[in-house]
């Protein structure tokens, strides 16, 4: 597994910007991608051979970076849409 693939700025080039910008002005979002970074390292290491886990465990990893990607790109969405908070924004609700 290349780790690049699932570096979140190659994933999602549309926000790269705007990753770095929630990284650096919202804590919960740099909480969530710090996070996402361990698994996939994690995920890098049982899937290269460096470390030996049971499938389960492999798999809960790969639960884990989806709902932290599925996360943040939620938030992604919200900001660029000028959204600051996590409500059902007023602008969704007129689309």
């Amino acid at each position: 597994m290349n780790n690049a693939h699932y570096d979140l700025a190659h994933d999602l080039p549309e926000f790269k910007e705007l990753i770095h910008v929630l990284k650096t002005s919202d804590g919960h979002f740099k909480h969530l991608f710090d996070e996402y970074n361990k698994v996939v390292k994690q995920i890098h290491r049982i899937e290269s051979g460096v470390e030996q886990v049971a499938d389960a465990v492999a798999t809960e990893f790969k639960k884990q970076r989806l709902a932290l990607k599925d996360e943040m790109l939620a938030m992604l969405q919200k900001a660029s849409h000028g959204c600051c908070c996590n409500k059902q924004c007023s602008k969704d609700q007129a689309a």
